[in-house]
């Protein structure tokens, strides 16, 4: 488990895919305290296992899963990625609940800035948006943000000036590919309710008086 605080930028120093799946080598620092083979670091949101250690960095497989699902399908040699080891026991809780797990890939469409903060755009499909509400938490290339605005075909968060320089986000450009991971409290209560926004019709869709009745709320 994580929690969408980054701890260091990363660099991809090689990285093999062949078919559907591959091999990533990761130059770092910071995250390489403690970690053993075998433990896990979200790699620009994804959770990868490390399989071997080196001085300056760390190797990790790469699944067919993992490249159907985030932009570890695109990174190229050299570019920088955000780094966080699994929240100890001990730990604080900075960010929000985090299962390195990809839903999707977003698009950024557009930076914005007002003041000290920068706001960003990202274009989404509809099943990602559906569980996105507005000041519910999203995770972004691994980066736990709160949701300032959400609608039907995109959502934008507010990014603080220390997020923008502990992190990729801010270096990247309008068409740019983001991994995302919605709140995983969301996708339990769509699961356990039977919400399917995708199967149900523009009248069944979204929470009424007759589902909160039926659900007895």
């Amino acid at each position: 488990m994580f929690t969408g605080i980054i701890e260091e930028v990363g660099k991809i120093k090689n990285i093999s895919v062949y078919g559907n799946s591959g091999q990533v080598a990761i130059q770092a620092s910071k995250v390489l305290e403690g970690t053993r083979i075998g433990d896990s670091i979200a790699v620009n949101g994804v959770c990868l296992t490390v399989t071997s250690l080196q001085p300056d960095g760390f190797t990790a497989d790469i699944m067919a899963e993992t490249v159907r699902r985030s932009s570890l399908s695109i990174v190229k040699n050299g570019d920088k990625v955000n780094l966080e080891r699994a929240m100890p026991v001990d730990g604080r809780f900075g960010g929000h609940i985090v299962s390195g797990h990809i839903d999707g890939m977003g698009t950024i469409t557009a930076y914005k800035k007002e003041e000290n903060a920068v706001w960003v755009t990202i274009k989404a499909s509809k099943k990602i948006l559906q569980l996105i509400i507005e000041k519910g938490s999203i995770c972004i290339d691994g980066i736990s943000l709160t949701v300032a605005m959400v609608s039907d075909e995109e959502f934008q968060v507010s990014v603080i000036p220390h997020t923008g320089e502990e992190t990729t986000l801010l270096k990247k450009k309008p068409g740019d590919v983001v991994n995302l991971e919605n709140d995983v409290i969301g996708k339990y209560v769509e699961k356990l309710l039977g919400i399917n926004t995708e199967t149900q019709s523009n009248q069944e869709q979204g929470i009424t008086m007759e589902f909160l009745q039926k659900y007895g709320i």
